[in-house]
């Protein structure tokens, strides 16, 4: 545990965090990135051109510094890096590269008259505490993998069994086990991790598993993004039949057990985990209201799956929103989710279990709509494809 002297002392670079932070940061990713460069296959170099993983870096540090006092509030948040960690393969040999870089960031971002010695000794001692409690917490999850039924432990070699378009813009594809192996089960809302090798370069993903588990395969449905290095490499370049190395699913944005209606707000590629978290609940007897939002109907991924579902399965309500409809799209409503739409679409009661994920923007609209139309916040779900960030609309 940390003494009391430390912890006030963390605590009082609150302010600087508060005003600093993403530029103390920002130097931390350059430092490290250029000076490590074994480490840059684990970060998606658009989060870093964009300066969402340093904006998602920077509240984790500051949140850290606030509640140093009480770390059981950030939880939540452990959880998240847990999962992302686990996904990407963040190993014990990578803990003290990121401690090296962090304090050297501190010190020479905030000066040697702020950062003294002492300051830099107990965020030190700070930070080798949250290590320890992260590389223990990861090394559970690694285990756990490694002896479930199916499951191993870091890399596994996968060959794309099918490569199929769902849309304009997303192509799934279905993996088995080079082994002959099963796999193993795997939560609805969770993700798997690949490593590549792109033209003799590493990089690793984290992708949403968008159909329930099986036991025989795995499928995720990729969206091609403009200029994405490994999305356009996987639509443009793997084929069937190709060997993909696969790391064990992992994730805290799972399908939680309830009887109350269900409800997955989703847009674009964000309806991937929601696919699996409604076949998984099909059978459960509870009602189910399915929303998506689209620009339109070329880019709409899974929408006769959706309707095919809708005709089976009795107390399933599914709802489209089209943005930018085409001339012969049939959306059940067009523009943007308003919360007047949510309203009309939603189960009367309130006391419900919501889901939802898309781009930022949409999340942020939709967890206030969510808040102000009744739902409990508390039943309120939502995961972020990129570095986790606050939600304000």
């Amino acid at each position: 545990m940390l003494s009391s002297q430390v912890r006030a002392i963390v605590k009082s670079t609150v302010p600087l965090l508060e005003t600093g932070g993403e530029a103390l940061t920002t130097h931390f990713y350059k430092m490290m990135l250029s000076e490590y460069p074994e480490v840059r296959p684990l970060f998606n170099q658009a989060h870093q051109a964009s300066g969402d993983q340093a904006r998602a870096l920077a509240n984790g540090v500051l949140m850290y510094a606030r509640h140093i006092d009480q770390l059981e509030v950030l939880g939540p948040l452990v959880n998240r890096i847990v999962a992302k960690h686990v996904a990407l393969q963040i190993l014990p040999e990578h803990y003290p590269i990121v401690g090296t870089c962090l304090l050297r960031a501190i010190r020479e971002v905030l000066g040697e008259e702020i950062a003294t010695d002492e300051v830099i000794n107990a965020w030190g001692e700070a930070y080798n505490l949250l290590a320890g409690l992260l590389m223990g917490a990861e090394e559970e999850v690694y285990a756990a993998s490694a002896e479930a039924e199916g499951g191993w432990r870091g890399g596994r070699s996968f060959r794309v069994e099918r490569k199929v378009a769902e849309s304009a813009e997303i192509t799934s594809f279905y993996f088995v086990p080079a082994d002959g192996g099963a796999v193993m089960d795997f939560t609805p809302g969770q993700f798997i991790g690949l490593r590549l090798d792109i033209d003799g370069e590493e990089a690793r993903r984290n992708y949403s598993l968008s159909a329930a588990p099986n036991g025989r395969d795995y499928r995720i449905s990729v969206k091609r993004e403009a200029g994405g290095k490994v999305s356009n490499f996987l639509h443009d370049r793997v084929q069937e039949g190709d060997l993909l190395e696969l790391f064990a699913p992992a994730g805290d944005f799972i399908l939680r057990p309830s009887k109350k209606p269900l409800v997955l707000i989703t847009a674009g590629v964000g309806i991937t985990p929601a696919l699996a978290m409604l076949e998984a609940a099909q059978d459960s007897g509870r009602r189910i209201h399915f929303i998506h939002c689209a620009r339109n109907g070329s880019v709409h991924a899974f929408r006769d799956w959706v309707e095919a579902k809708a005709a089976a399965v009795p107390q399933l309500n599914h709802f489209f929103c089209y943005s930018e409809p085409h001339g012969d799209d049939e959306p059940h409503a067009t523009g943007f989710l308003s919360r007047e739409r949510l309203a009309q679409w939603l189960p009367v009661e309130r006391d419900l279990d919501a889901y939802f994920l898309g781009p930022k923007g949409f999340m942020a609209q939709v967890k206030k709509h969510l808040r102000e139309l009744g739902v409990p916040e508390a039943q309120s779900h939502y995961e972020f494809f990129g570095p986790a960030a606050a939600l304000e609309a």
